[in-house]
């Protein structure tokens, strides 16, 4: 079995050039000896070698996918500029911020050095490059269009990362909203109103029943303010975890993500969008029309849309155009269906899915702000009535003793 290639890592060195002057940097590698090795060879004398220090907070190790993304556009430039894939790996783990990203860049660099094909080293790594991922650089390496396909690649991964950042952005901003109205009233229920029950209770009257019905969520408040943290971080984090594990579940939140105002809407366009962009990448590297709908199966991120894509692969696969088992699903809105139905009667459906998945693009662009703009009046209307709402309960018994005064 092949020995593992070794990480690299970052070290900083000094030491002495050919004329005598001093000289200092920083170099990537596996073994400080190689360091030396090469720098001897650039006519430096090295004094000193050793690892980089971390920083204080350590640097971020998490890849994400708009790192991926990021690595996949910085590779296609490299390679339309003519350096070669392994020069194009150094170079752009170079430009590296995330120690991350750096490290699993360097291991693709050494599976490629090594004789493995680009598409097999990503394979590899299944967590940050997924099958379509893979798939299309085998088809660039094929077909000996590297730099092509990883540019197509590049504006694919970058418009999917900009749809999910809008998409994050909508459900954010009312999670928000809950949040800062759930932690005021309880900052008010634990230490505004018991300072006005220690003055309710020397006025010897009855308090109205709103008053009462606030004292009493006070009294519980200070008692069980603990307990009622603990039980909200519990109960999320349970349900996203369920979530995670259980496909029942997950498939629940899918459906019910549809039905909601607003919401459901803004899900509606991005799935269309992330349909017709990744059929459009698909389809334009080649890659057979039953197969990519595989691909973009996976892709619309919804079970009631993954279920669907797959029910249209079979009926493609039976020789029904892709319009007419679009449109005989139902889910699909009628500009899709008409733009594939364009696409496939001029041969440029790639092409028209692109225009679609723009245009779908854009609607959630437009929602999302419409959403944001929406919402700010909302946010001052709800923390106006829960604030609103506490002060009338601890000021009507006193507008009840001026009455009777």
């Amino acid at each position: 079995m092949a020995k593992a290639a070794a990480v690299a890592d970052a070290y900083i060195y000094k030491g002495v050039d050919a004329k005598g002057n001093k000289v200092e940097g920083e170099i990537s590698s596996s073994n400080p000896t190689l360091i030396k090795a090469q720098l001897r060879r650039q006519g430096i004398i090295a004094s000193k070698v050793q690892k980089k220090p971390k920083p204080l907070f350590g640097a971020s190790k998490k890849v994400k996918p708009a790192d991926i993304a990021i690595f996949t556009r910085q590779m296609a430039t490299m390679m339309k500029a003519g350096v070669p894939l392994v020069q194009s790996f150094e170079i752009v783990a170079d430009g590296l911020d995330n120690d991350g990203v750096k490290e699993l860049v360097f291991k693709i660099r050494d599976d490629v050095a090594s004789g493995t094909a680009f598409a097999d080293s990503l394979r590899k790594h299944p967590l940050h490059f997924d099958d379509l991922f893979c798939n299309l650089v085998a088809s660039g390496e094929q077909s000996g269009a590297l730099e092509t396909m990883l540019d197509r690649i590049a504006t694919y991964k970058e418009k999917t990362e900009s749809l999910k950042a809008k998409i994050k952005k909508a459900m954010t901003y009312p999670l928000a909203v809950i949040v800062v109205a759930v932690v005021v009233t309880a900052i008010l229920l634990v230490k505004v109103v018991p300072q006005f029950a220690e003055t309710f209770s020397n006025f010897g009257a009855e308090l109205p029943a709103f008053t009462l019905f606030v004292l009493s969520i006070s009294e519980w408040m200070q008692e069980n303010w603990l307990l009622a943290f603990i039980s909200v971080i519990v109960g999320v984090g349970g349900i996203l975890e369920v979530k995670k594990r259980n496909k029942n579940v997950a498939n629940f939140f899918d459906k019910l993500m549809l039905r909601l105002p607003i919401l459901g809407q803004i899900t509606y366009n991005s799935i269309a969008a992330r349909y017709a962009r990744t059929l459009s990448t698909t389809f334009a590297a080649g890659v057979p029309l039953i197969d990519a709908l595989k691909s973009v199966s996976g892709a619309t991120g919804n079970v009631v849309y993954e279920q669907a894509t797959l029910k249209i692969r079979d009926s493609v696969a039976t020789g029904i155009p892709l319009n007419g088992a679009m449109r005989s699903s139902g889910l699909y809105p009628t500009m899709l269906v008409q733009m594939t139905a364009i696409g496939e009667e001029s041969g440029a459906l790639d092409e028209m899915l692109g225009k679609a998945a723009d245009f779908y693009e854009e609607a959630v662009d437009n929602m999302v702000d419409n959403l944001t703009t929406l919402l700010e009046p909302m946010i001052m209307a709800v923390l106006g009535i829960l604030v609103g709402g506490l002060m009338i309960a601890m000021y009507l018994p006193i507008f009840q003793i001026g009455q009777v005064v």
